[in-house]
């Protein structure tokens, strides 16, 4: 039996929702689009309709009509130094983002640069482009420019014109952290950071935190030495020996490589320096995983579910051919907790040079 109140048996069409709703199919379409204005009284009528039927817009359908695949691409490529679970955070934010936007997502993991960017923009495969693992001077930026397909990079290179950009304020990130440990009178402190394949690479946010980090220090009349640091324990231990051999009065360490924040613990402990009362140690890193730290990590969490949150606004905002901002940064939170005090030894001060080498006390 068909009629204002049933349809048939199988899945509800269109057709059935308008005659339920007693309009025309067009109507329907207008009501889930939005693309034309229909009556407040009207689009309540249909919606009701469509929950009383259990109908499922199609997405082939919709996909034709609008020309459009209803699928972004989330460029990720999984190099080395690359934290896969911090990247995982950024993926499944995405997709749960996109998803609200009835948007599936395809996720590119090699390494390709331009040419790989060229070969999405070519086909009718994905409607637009988010990239991460942005470096300064990404050799994929000058393209992102060409493309007839809308991009939002997670991350910011060096030159930001004519692009969208989103994420942590790493710079201020850095900062935020030094004047932490200068506050509770640390005057000699180090930088423990991301493996050196990522420095190399020209990565930018660990390029942006070291420079926020040296900035900082400057201002505040604090020694300051930055290290990449590995993310195996073995690494891990001899990279700490190594900067406590050479700058044994270092009393603050800030941990920008959440693999190796348990490592670097472990190698404090097996030098005989306690946590917060010989050394003072911020992490950047997931809440979470501050918080079951022992002792409970003082640290700046990279918002990976608002960023990815953010960029696929962005990029939807741009599908709709509305303006988007260039440049999106995120103000760095620090959340105080047990593994940071004051300074054991007071606070002398001393010089900051730019190599990172012991200034002098004056």
């Amino acid at each position: 039996m068909t009629g204002r109140g049933r349809v048939a048996s199988g899945q509800p069409t269109i057709a059935d929702v308008a005659r339920h709703a007693g309009v025309a199919v067009s109507t329907v379409s207008y009501a889930l689009s939005g693309k034309r204005a229909i009556s407040e009284v009207t689009r309540i009528r249909v919606l009701a309709s469509i929950r009383m039927l259990g109908y499922h817009p199609n997405a082939g359908a919709r996909a034709l009509a609008s020309r459009r695949a209803n699928v972004i691409a989330l460029v990720l490529p999984l190099r080395s130094g690359i934290q896969v679970p911090v990247v995982m955070q950024f993926a499944t934010a995405v997709v749960t983002a996109a998803r609200r936007h009835d948007h599936d997502v395809l996720l590119l993991t090699s390494d390709e640069g331009p040419e790989g960017l060229r070969r999405i923009a070519a086909g009718a495969l994905v409607d637009g482009v988010l990239v991460m693992d942005v470096e300064l001077h990404d050799v994929r930026v000058p393209l992102l420019r060409e493309l007839g397909r809308p991009s939002v990079l997670i991350g910011l290179p060096a030159d930001s014109c004519g692009l969208t950009c989103v994420d942590l304020d790493f710079h201020r990130a850095g900062q935020v952290c030094v004047e932490h440990l200068a506050g509770l009178g640390h005057r000699r402190v180090a930088l423990l950071g991301a493996p050196a394949a990522v420095y190399d690479r020209g990565t930018g946010f660990a390029h942006r935190t070291r420079a926020g980090v040296a900035e900082a220090a400057a201002r505040h009349g604090v020694d300051a030495v930055t290290l990449p640091c590995e993310e195996n324990a073995a690494d891990v231990r001899r990279r700490v020996d190594e900067l406590f051999a050479r700058h044994p009065d270092v009393s603050g360490l800030v941990v920008q490589n959440e693999a190796a924040v348990g490592p670097v613990q472990a190698a404090l402990a097996a030098l005989g320096r306690r946590v917060p009362q010989d050394v003072s140690m911020v992490a950047v890193c997931p809440d979470q995983f501050a918080e079951h730290a022992s002792p409970r990590l003082t640290s700046v969490p990279v918002p990976a579910e608002e960023i990815g949150r953010q960029a696929v606004t962005l990029l939807m905002r741009k599908l709709a051919d509305e303006p988007a901002p260039e440049v999106t940064l995120l103000e760095p939170r620090l959340t105080v907790r047990d593994s940071t005090a004051t300074a054991p030894d007071g606070p002398a001060e001393v010089t900051f040079t730019e190599d990172g080498g012991p200034g002098a006390a004056h």
